[in-house]
């Protein structure tokens, strides 16, 4: 079995490179040859796109557990994307074939993009007139446009490919892959893979790039640590902080002094000075918290804790909870993980449910105020 894993990851390794050696020569626009099927039944408009040659057809039938749908990675996640302008909430967990898009303000589900295995994360671009999906199974990147949700772009970098993160331009793009244990460093200008950082153990959807677009956090799943990448280095020198107990998310604060981590297996968020690496306090949280959300201005983090069906808000300031957000009239948490997204402002939060819709949450009174996308 060992073997095998060995020959996998060799194969997998082998094919980003393979990427990276053909640049954008490798990637066309995808809507040229991708043709759709659409249906305006049931009120919202379905997208069906086709992969074509760009990778091999990966179909799972039947699954035993949600985790099945993805030879290539052991592991569930979710992910949500809300659009700068605050219009649009993309949103998918890897157990879904299908990409599921919510008006915002009207809070009605408009579109679904189907075609995909294993859905990952997503990203909008700063313009918010497209967004990235990636896709362990198939073992690529989207670019999806919002007008008529067409794939435009796609970029094959391999099965594992999951967690991404972007430059504030959206110029620059690092995507994780949790079975070849690499990072690729993708030119988004040119659509093109321009490095592969190797050393990593099995680096899922966390990673954030820092503020001012110069380090890189990685979480290593697979040994409990956090990568620290000096991305300005010619060789991306690498040094790790570790201490984790089930490390599921991380954030990093804007001045990139303090890094929040959620440990699933001891229900607290870990708070640390990245310069040490020492961690400076604990902070107690809701069962198996797969989240660890950092509001835009620095003061609130949100731990989404998937077995407790909660939140819990957390003073940056003091590291102190400020209390807990639990399900109430105006509609219910379910299972809420990593994909929890914040308004400009940071004064309300979006968190994905277990069913694809979104809970839209005032920040301040810590309470659901709307289901989205029911």
């Amino acid at each position: 079995m060992k073997r095998l894993r060995t020959t996998r990851r060799t194969m997998i390794a082998t094919t980003a490179l393979a990427a990276l050696a053909l640049s954008g020569a490798a990637v066309t626009t995808a809507s040229a040859d991708a043709p759709e099927k659409k249906s305006s039944s049931k009120g919202f408009t379905t997208t069906v796109v086709d992969f074509g040659a760009y990778t091999s057809k990966v179909e799972v039938e039947n699954p035993k557990k949600p985790e099945d749908r993805d030879p290539t990675v052991d592991a569930t996640n979710n992910t949500l994307a809300v659009s700068p302008n605050e219009r649009l909430a993309v949103a998918t967990n890897s157990y879904s074939d299908r990409l599921v898009v919510i008006d915002v303000r009207s809070g009605r589900k408009i579109a679904e993009i189907k075609g995909y295995v294993s859905p990952r994360n997503i990203l909008f671009a700063p313009d918010s007139k497209s967004f990235t999906v990636s896709d362990s199974a198939r073992g690529v990147v989207d670019r999806i446009s919002v007008f008529g949700f067409r794939v435009t772009r796609r970029l094959p970098l391999g099965a594992g490919v999951f967690g991404t993160a972007q430059s504030r331009d959206g110029k620059w793009l690092y995507a994780n892959n949790a079975a070849a244990d690499t990072v690729t460093v993708v030119d988004l200008a040119h659509n093109r893979p321009t490095d592969v950082i190797t050393g990593f153990h099995e680096p899922r959807q966390g990673t954030k790039l820092s503020y001012s677009g110069d380090t890189l956090y990685v979480t290593n799943y697979g040994k409990g640590e956090v990568s620290v990448v000096d991305l300005k280095s010619k060789d991306h020198t690498t040094r790790q902080i570790g201490g984790f107990h089930g490390l599921r998310a991380v954030s990093v604060n804007r001045a990139g002094d303090r890094l929040y981590a959620a440990n699933s297996e001891t229900a607290e968020i870990s708070v640390v000075d990245t310069a040490s690496g020492k961690t400076i306090t604990t902070v107690p949280v809701g069962e198996k918290p797969y989240g660890a959300a950092l509001s835009p201005d620095g003061s609130v983090l949100l731990s989404g804790d998937m077995k407790s069906n909660t939140l819990t808000a957390v003073n940056t300031a003091d590291n102190s909870v400020i209390g807990t957000v639990k399900s109430g009239p105006k509609g219910a948490l379910k299972g809420p993980r990593q994909a929890i997204s914040f308004s400009a402002d940071s004064k309300t939060a979006w968190v994905l449910n277990d069913d694809l819709t979104v809970a839209k949450v005032d920040v301040e009174n810590l309470e659901v105020t709307d289901i989205l996308g029911d």
